[in-house]
């Protein structure tokens, strides 16, 4: 009878790591079944809620700069900027810092309006951090030092008058 007994309980003792073992298994696939499940949702719902429901995708950033030239001086000016302008925007652009620059030209709409747009096209918001650091080894460069500069602006605003400046971003309807 006692072998009877202990037979029993070896195969039972030497079962139940085996069952355990299978059992710990099934609780963790379906736990990383979850866990997937769990993560896939997410990953829908951030999609659709980072989703703008704006009716436009954003695009590069332009610094704008409205200038009134004097009476009789726009071709002066225009000179002015064929040189200086043109070649540190160039030099820029060169360097990655712009994208793209641009003048556009045309008549006041009253006595106090502008005619000349200056703009320069940046990547991004970003692309302006730290901007001045970056261009002004290219000023110095192409204009000279400091002092050179100041007497520089002071002699354009003989000829021109700056109105104002906007920072715009272009943007794309959708």
């Amino acid at each position: 009878m006692t072998r009877w007994l202990v037979t029993p309980n070896l195969a039972v003792n030497w079962l139940i790591p085996k069952a355990r073992h299978k059992i710990n298994t099934i609780k963790k696939m379906k736990k990383l079944l979850i866990l997937t499940f769990n993560l896939a949702i997410v990953a829908a719902f951030s999609s659709v809620r980072a989703q703008s429901d704006a009716p436009y995708t954003e695009g590069p950033v332009w610094t704008i700069t409205m200038v009134k030239t004097k009476p009789g001086m726009g071709d002066d000016y225009l000179k002015n900027l064929g040189k200086i302008y043109k070649a540190v925007n160039e030099e820029a652009k060169k360097q990655g810092l712009i994208m793209d620059y641009k003048i556009l030209s045309g008549e006041s709409a009253s006595a106090g309006d502008f005619d000349i747009l200056l703009m320069e096209e940046y990547k991004n918001m970003a692309a302006l951090d730290g901007l001045r650091d970056k261009m002004d080894p290219i000023e110095t460069k192409i204009i000279g030092n400091a002092d050179t500069q100041r007497q520089g602006s002071v002699k354009r605003m003989e000829i021109r008058e700056i109105m104002g400046t906007k920072l715009m971003r272009e943007i794309t309807l959708k």
